[in-house]
């Protein structure tokens, strides 16, 4: 029945996969600023966890995007499994300094997906993902940016924490 349903989509297998992969991670992306917002409310940081609970469903619109992309191609779209996420976090900064790698993973897969379209001359999949490509300066200049905050202002110092909240949420 593969063999049959393989017939009806444009996509190669090694495309499919990849973009079930690429799924995947922004499905993951979503779960890990969730926990990342939990810690941020629960530390008092509210601003700042409005913030990435913004981000966590916009990660999750990421993956669907991808992920209906799939089917509409007549591929078959893999829901993936949830895995555990880091709940706790030694710090403020840390948990912006891990958004940081997160995104800069996520813009790495990015760029394979790229590659194997290319590779495998599938052009309308690559075209999808220049939409990626875009999103992923942007993850990754907010999330720079962020990091940048703590540079600047001293979370130390007696408001320091509570003005870090307050900027971090303006960023994007």
């Amino acid at each position: 029945m593969k063999d049959l349903l393989r017939t009806s989509t444009s996509l190669t297998e090694g495309v499919e996969n990849i973009l079930n992969l690429q799924a995947k991670l922004e499905s993951d992306a979503s779960n890990k600023y969730l926990a990342m917002a939990a810690w941020l409310d629960r530390n008092g940081f509210a601003n700042t966890a409005s913030y990435l609970y913004k981000q966590a469903e916009e990660e999750r619109e990421h993956f669907l995007k991808i992920f209906k992309f799939i089917t509409d191609m007549g591929g078959i779209a893999v829901t993936p499994s949830v895995p555990e996420v880091q709940q706790e976090f030694a710090s403020f900064r840390e948990v912006f300094e891990i958004a940081l790698q997160n995104e800069i993973a996520v813009t790495q897969a990015i760029n394979k997906v790229i590659a194997k379209c290319r590779a495998e001359n599938d052009y309308a999949t690559e075209d999808f993902m220049m939409w990626y490509v875009a999103e992923q300066r942007e993850e990754e200049k907010n999330a720079r940016r962020a990091l940048e905050l703590f540079e600047l202002i001293n979370e130390n110092e007696a408001t320091g924490k509570f003005e870090l909240d307050v900027q971090i949420a303006k960023i994007g």
